[in-house]
């Protein structure tokens, strides 16, 4: 299978891109090595969820880190508490 390498400002930590999230490849933040989408501050996270709000696949990623149950950093313009709120409203 092949899978390309997607860098975040987590330490040194790289997330492997897989076959099953196409829609990465055109992600907004992937350009974006000075915006920290795992923020350790209110004004990175203001920063990474910026990039979202003009990012094509918002709703892909948004989609994917609900379907596994990410529970840090910023996807899809959300973070984790905010993803674990929406999470719960479509359980009911």
């Amino acid at each position: 299978m092949e899978t390309m390498t997607d860098r975040t400002r987590f330490g040194a930590l790289e997330v492997p891109v897989l076959e099953e999230r196409p829609w990465a490849v055109f992600a907004a933040c992937t350009g974006t090595p000075d915006v920290s989408f795992f923020p350790q501050s209110k004004a990175e996270e203001r920063a990474a969820i910026a990039i979202c709000a003009i990012c094509p696949v918002r709703e892909d990623c948004l989609d994917h880190a609900i379907v596994t149950k990410e529970r840090f950093g910023v996807w899809g313009g959300l973070n984790g508490k905010e993803r674990r709120r929406v999470s719960r409203i479509g359980q009911r």
